[in-house]
C-alpha cells in the first residue's frame, strides 16, 4: 500500500476540500463525462404540429432560467426581427406595393411589383421615401427599446445569486503580468487590494510542458486500455456462452500481447504493460503536484475578489503605465473557457499575429470574392452566348443547366461551410485568450464576410454583369440600367431567402447529419462505454455561424423593403419559422452550456442590424441619385435620403453613449442597490427605468409583460391592456374560474440560470462561500495541474469471470487504477452497452473517495 500512498500523496485532499467533485483522468476526460441529469420540459403530445403550441406556451422567464440569458436574447432577437418584418410587410402591402403595380414602366413578372416599375419622374416615389423613413424610425425605436430591456436583464443576470455564487463571477484573468509582480505574489495582492472589498486569492499561472505531455500520454493509455479490455470482455463472453451451450468447461482466451521497446521478439502482456505505463504516468503527476511551487511562474494570473464589483472595476482600470503591461483584463472568467497556451504569448507577438491574421482574412475575402463572382456569373452564362467566342453554348441546354444551376450552388455551399473553421483557427492563432472571445469576435468577421461575398458580390454581380454587357453597346444608358437592373436583383434575394427559410429550417429541425451521426458513431467508432456516453451528449449550438446568417437575411430584407416589397413577406416567414424551431431546439435538443456570456452576442446582433439600416439608406440614396434627371423633386428626395442617414448616425451615437458602456461590466449603482437590498437581485427587473426601490416595484407579471412588449408598443398601451386583462380575470374569478394555472408562468424563483445546461464548470461544483482556498487554487490552475494521479477504467468487467483480470490490472497499476463496472454490460448479441443515464462522474468520485479512506486507514 506504500505504492498507493506515494502515487497519490501529492493530491490527497484536505478535510475541507471537496474531492467528491472531481475526476480520475485528465480534465479532457472529466469534461466529456461531467453531466447532470436535469429533465427537459414535458414531452409534446403526438401530432405533426403539436410541438408549436407546446413551445409557445413556455414563458420567457422559464426559458431564461432553463436555458440561460444567451439563449433567451438570441430567441428575442429572432422574434424582434419577425415582428419588425411582419409590420413592414403589412405596411408595404398597403402603401408602396399598389404604387409599384400601377407603375408605367410596363415591367413583367415579379419585376412589376418592384420600384423599377415606377417612372423616375413620378411624384409617387415620395410614397417610397415616406414608407422607408417610417420603418427606419420604427426600427431604431425598436432597437433602442431592446437594448434598454437587455441592459436591465443583464444587470439582473450579473447580480443574481446563481451567478454571484460562482467563483468565476468575482475573478479576473490578467495577461502580460510583469515578472517582478508574477514572482512576488504579495506585491500583486497589494496592487489589486486597492479595489473595493479586497481580494480573496491570487493564482499566478504555472505551466509545465512535460507534465502536460505526461497527462496527454496517460489519457491515451487509459483510452487504449479501455478499448482492449472491452474487446477482450466481449471475446470472453462469447466463449463463455459457447461453453454453456456445449456443456464444456470455460477457459479464458489468451490475453493480447505487445512488443516491449524495440525488441521485436520480446512480448509482454498488453494489459499489464498498459497498466504499468499508466502507473508510471500517475506517479509523475503526483510528484509534480507536490513540487508545484518549483514550477516557473508565467506572465498571467487569475485574481479572485471578495466582491463582484471589485472584479468589474479592475477590468475597466488602467493597471500599469508601462506599454502593454497588464493591458488585457477579462472579468467573469470560467477556467474551462480559457485557452491556456495563448496566455503566454507576448503582447508584441499578439499584435503582429493580429495584423497577419487580419491580412489573411482580407485575402480570403478577396479570394472568395473572385470565386463567388465567377460562380455568380455562371448563372448569367446565357448572356455569354451572345458573344462570338461562346456561340457553342447556344442551344446546349445540358451544359447551360449544369453551369447555371448545380455547380455554383454546390461550390459556394462548400466554401461557406468551411469558412467558420478557418476564421476560428485564425483567431486562435492570433492569441485570443478565451473561447467565448473567439466566438464573439467571429460574429462580426463572419457577418462582414457574408455581407461582402454573399450579398454584395453573389447577389448583385449578376446585375453588374448585365449592366456591363448592355453598356458596351450603349454607354450612355448606364444610369438608366442601374435603376432598372438593381431592382431586378430582388429575384436572387427571394431565391436565397426561400432556400434558407424552407431548406434551412427543415435542416435545422430534422437535424439529418447529427441524427445520422447519433446512430453511426456509436456503432462504428464508439468502442468503449465512455465513448458511447460521449457520443450521446447533446450537441452544441453553432452561435458564431447562426447569428451572422440571420443578420444577413435581415440586411437582405431591409435593403429591399422599399425596392421590392414582396421580399418583406418571405423574410417575415423566414424569421417566423426559425423562431418556432429554435424555441423547440433549445428546449429539447441543444446543449448550449459552452456559451454563457450573459447575452453579450445580443449587442453585436444589434450593431449588425444598424449596419443593415445604413446599407439600406445608402441604397435609397443611390437610387435617388440615379433618378436625378427627374428635376427638383429628385433633389429633394436626395436631401431626405441623406437626412435619414444623419438620423441613424445620431441614434447610433446615442446607443454607444447610453447603453454600450453599461453592458460589458457591472455598474457601481447596481452593485450598491443590491448590497443595500439583497432581495432586489432575485426580483425580475423593472425595465421602465424606475427608481429601483423594491417596495415600489410593479407586480412581477406586469414587469414580465413590460419586458416582453415595451420595445414594440408604448408603455401606456401595455398598461391599458393589463388593466383590461386584470378586470376580465377578476370577473372570471367572481364567476368561479380559477386563473392560478394561467399566471403561474410568470414566476421567477431563485433557481440557477440555464439550469438545463448539462455541463458545469469544475470551479462551479460547489458554492464560492463554502469553497476552500485549496479547492479554488486547484480548480483555477491549468488543466495539467488539475489532473488527478488516479485513473478510472469504465469497462463491462462486472461479471465474476473477470475478477482475476481486474485484480491483476489493479496490482500492476500500483493502486492508481480503479474500476467502474456499473452502468455498462455486454448484451446477448455480444455488443457493449452503456447506460446513457449513468452518472459516471459521481461513480469516479466515489471510487476515489473510497481509495483515500483505505489509504488513511492503512497509514494510521
Amino acid at each position: 500500500m506504500d505504492a498507493v500512498v506515494n502515487a497519490t500523496s501529492g493530491l490527497i485532499p484536505s478535510s475541507d476540500s471537496d474531492d467528491t467533485k472531481d475526476t480520475s483522468n485528465s480534465v479532457v476526460t472529466f469534461l466529456a463525462s461531467l453531466t447532470i441529469n436535469i429533465a427537459r420540459p414535458e414531452p409534446v403530445s403526438r401530432g405533426l404540429f403539436s410541438w408549436i403550441p407546446a413551445v409557445l406556451r413556455v414563458p420567457d422567464t422559464d426559458i431564461i432560467q432553463q436555458s440561460g440569458l444567451d439563449t433567451y436574447m438570441f430567441l428575442r432577437s429572432i422574434r424582434t426581427m419577425f415582428i419588425m418584418f411582419g409590420v413592414i410587410s403589412i405596411a408595404s402591402a398597403a402603401s408602396i406595393l399598389p404604387v409599384n403595380v400601377l407603375g408605367t414602366m410596363k415591367l413583367t413578372g415579379l419585376n412589376s411589383l418592384s420600384m423599377g416599375n415606377v417612372d423616375p419622374r413620378s411624384n409617387w416615389l415620395w410614397v417610397h421615401i415616406g414608407f422607408f423613413a417610417a420603418i427606419v424610425w420604427w426600427s431604431l425605436w425598436n432597437i433602442v427599446g431592446e437594448l434598454r430591456i437587455y441592459t436591465h436583464l443583464r444587470m439582473w443576470w450579473l447580480t443574481h445569486p446563481s451567478t454571484v455564487s460562482k467563483a468565476g463571477a468575482s475573478t479576473v484573468l490578467v495577461s502580460n503580468v510583469p515578472k517582478s509582480l508574477a514572482n512576488d505574489e504579495s506585491r500583486l495582492r497589494d496592487l489589486f487590494s486597492m479595489f473595493p472589498g479586497g481580494i480573496r486569492q491570487v493564482f499566478v499561472n504555472r505551466m509545465c510542458k512535460k507534465l502536460a505531455k505526461t497527462v496527454h500520454t496517460r489519457d491515451k493509455l487509459v483510452t487504449q486500455l479501455e478499448k482492449e479490455l472491452t474487446k477482450y470482455a466481449i471475446k470472453c463472453k462469447k466463449l463463455s456462452s459457447k461453453s454453456q451451450d456445449t456443456n464444456s468447461s470455460y477457459r479464458p482466451p489468451s490475453r493480447p500481447t505487445a512488443r516491449k521497446g524495440w525488441d521485436m521478439f520480446a512480448k509482454v502482456d498488453l494489459f499489464e504493460h498498459l497498466a504499468a505505463e499508466i502507473a508510471t504516468c500517475n506517479r509523475f503527476i503526483a510528484k509534480s503536484a507536490k513540487n508545484m511551487d518549483t514550477m516557473e511562474r508565467q506572465s498571467s494570473a487569475l485574481v479572485m475578489f471578495n466582491q463582484q464589483v471589485g472584479a468589474h472595476m479592475a477590468a475597466q482600470t488602467v493597471l500599469d503605465y508601462r506599454p502593454f503591461s497588464m493591458g488585457q483584463v477579462t472579468a467573469g472568467v470560467n477556467p474551462d473557457d480559457i485557452i491556456w497556451p495563448n496566455l503566454e504569448i507576448s503582447p508584441w507577438s499578439r499584435r503582429i499575429r493580429g495584423y497577419v491574421t487580419f491580412a489573411i482574412t482580407v485575402g480570403l475575402t478577396l479570394l472568395w470574392t473572385i470565386i463567388a463572382a465567377a460562380l455568380s456569373s455562371l448563372v448569367q452564362v446565357k448572356s455569354l452566348a451572345d458573344f462570338e467566342a461562346f456561340k457553342w453554348l447556344r442551344g446546349n441546354s445540358v451544359v447551360l443547366g449544369i453551369f447555371s444551376g448545380v455547380v455554383p450552388s454546390l461550390v459556394l455551399a462548400l466554401l461557406m461551410s468551411i469558412l467558420p473553421d478557418i476564421l476560428r483557427l485564425l483567431l486562435y492563432i492570433e492569441g485570443t485568450t478565451t473561447r467565448s472571445q473567439i466566438k464573439l469576435r467571429m460574429l462580426h468577421r463572419l457577418f462582414f464576410f457574408q455581407t461582402w461575398n454573399v450579398y454584395l458580390v453573389t447577389i448583385f454581380s449578376s446585375s453588374i454583369f448585365q449592366i456591363a454587357i448592355k453598356s458596351v453597346s450603349e454607354p450612355g444608358k448606364i444610369v438608366e440600367l442601374i435603376q432598372t437592373q438593381v431592382p431586378q436583383s430582388a429575384t436572387n434575394i427571394l431565391t436565397y431567402v426561400l432556400l434558407l427559410a424552407f431548406i434551412g429550417a427543415a435542416k435545422e429541425i430534422v437535424q439529418g447529419v447529427p441524427l445520422a451521426l447519433r446512430y453511426l458513431v456509436p456503432k462504428l467508432f464508439a468502442k468503449t462505454p465512455r465513448m458511447m456516453l460521449k457520443a450521446e451528449q447533446p450537441q452544441d449550438f453553432k452561435w458564431e455561424a447562426a447569428i451572422p446568417t440571420h443578420s444577413l437575411i435581415f440586411l437582405m430584407g431591409f435593403s429591399y423593403s422599399f425596392i421590392a416589397p414582396i421580399v418583406n413577406w418571405f423574410v417575415m416567414v423566414y424569421f417566423g419559422l426559425f423562431y418556432l424551431i429554435y424555441r423547440y431546439q433549445f428546449l429539447y435538443v441543444y446543449n448550449d452550456s459552452t456559451w454563457a456570456t450573459g447575452g453579450l452576442s445580443f449587442p453585436k446582433s444589434i450593431k449588425q442590424m444598424l449596419v443593415s439600416i445604413y446599407i439600406s439608406e445608402v441604397y435609397l440614396l443611390l437610387m435617388m441619385v440615379a433618378k436625378l434627371h427627374a428635376g427638383v423633386n429628385a433633389i429633394m428626395r436626395i436631401v431626405v435620403a441623406a437626412g435619414l442617414i444623419a438620423v441613424t448616425v445620431g441614434a447610433h451615437l446615442y446607443i454607444n453613449e447610453v447603453y454600450m458602456p453599461a453592458i460589458n461590466h457591472l455598474p457601481v449603482k447596481r452593485a450598491a442597490d443590491v448590497e443595500r437590498t439583497p432581495a432586489l437581485a432575485r426580483e425580475f427587473p423593472d425595465v421602465l427605468d424606475r427608481s429601483g426601490d423594491i417596495e415600489k416595484m410593479l407586480p412581477e407579471s406586469q414587469r414580465c409583460a413590460y419586458a416582453t412588449f415595451s420595445s414594440l408598443v408604448p408603455a401606456f398601451v401595455i398598461k391599458l391592456v393589463l388593466r383590461l386583462t386584470q378586470s376580465a380575470k377578476s370577473n372570471a374569478v367572481d364567476n368561479g374560474w380559477d386563473d392560478a394555472e394561467e399566471t403561474r408562468g410568470f414566476a421567477c424563483d431563485d433557481q440557477l440560470f440555464g439550469q438545463r445546461q448539462t455541463r458545469l464548470s469544475m470551479a462551479d461544483w460547489q458554492p464560492l462561500a463554502t469553497s476552500s482556498n485549496a479547492y479554488l487554487a486547484r480548480q483555477f490552475a491549468s488543466p495539467e495541474l488539475r489532473a488527478r494521479a488516479v485513473s478510472n477504467l469504465w469497462v463491462p468487467l462486472g461479471d465474476v469471470l473477470f475478477e482475476d483480470l481486474r485484480r491483476d490490472i489493479e496490482h500492476h497499476g500500483q493502486g492508481t487504477i480503479l474500476f467502474i463496472t456499473q452502468g455498462t454490460d455486454i448484451t446477448k448479441a455480444f455488443k457493449v452497452h452503456a447506460d446513457t443515464d449513468f452518472e459516471l462522474d459521481h461513480a469516479e468520485s466515489s471510487n476515489r473517495a473510497d481509495l483515500y479512506k483505505r489509504m488513511y486507514k492503512e497509514t494510521e
